[in-house]
């Protein structure tokens, strides 16, 4: 299987509060659209310095994460990010990646938004058992 990537919508989560609050108006929300690597291997959400800084996402702590070649190394983590992608939403930390590295959605946001890979179009859909509502398990 090829790699499978996914147009998201990252909002600052902070500012939708404050939207709910009405303190700020909607049209004052900060959000992006990007193209991030659907990657099932990874846990959280990834995003670099680029989408942080205009996103204006504020730091809450550093965590060690463990790249592929086995190499730790220790990141911002940044939140709250709400990613949108089709019908669902997901409220998720992200970790932030150096420079322009690309983004990544990780398994945490995936299973949130109760969507999967489809293995033959290759691309992230809505789960079909549950189109129309993210359904989670509890047990």
């Amino acid at each position: 299987m090829g790699l499978v990537y996914a147009d998201i919508e990252l909002i600052n989560g902070d500012d939708l509060a404050l939207v709910r609050r009405h303190i700020i108006g909607e049209e004052e929300v900060k959000r992006m659209r990007v193209n991030a690597l659907v990657d099932t291997g990874s846990y959280m959400l990834c995003i670099n310095e680029n989408i942080q800084e205009q996103l204006e996402l504020p730091v809450v702590e550093k965590r060690k994460a463990q790249l592929a070649d086995g190499s730790i190394v220790e990141y911002d983590v940044v939140a709250p990010v709400e990613i949108r992608f089709k019908n669902r939403r997901s409220s998720v930390s992200a970790m932030v990646l150096p420079g322009d590295s690309e983004p990544l959605l990780g398994a945490i946001p995936l299973e949130d938004m109760d969507v999967i890979i489809h293995p033959l179009r290759q691309e992230l859909i809505v789960n079909p058992d549950h189109p129309y509502f993210a359904q989670m398990k509890l047990k």
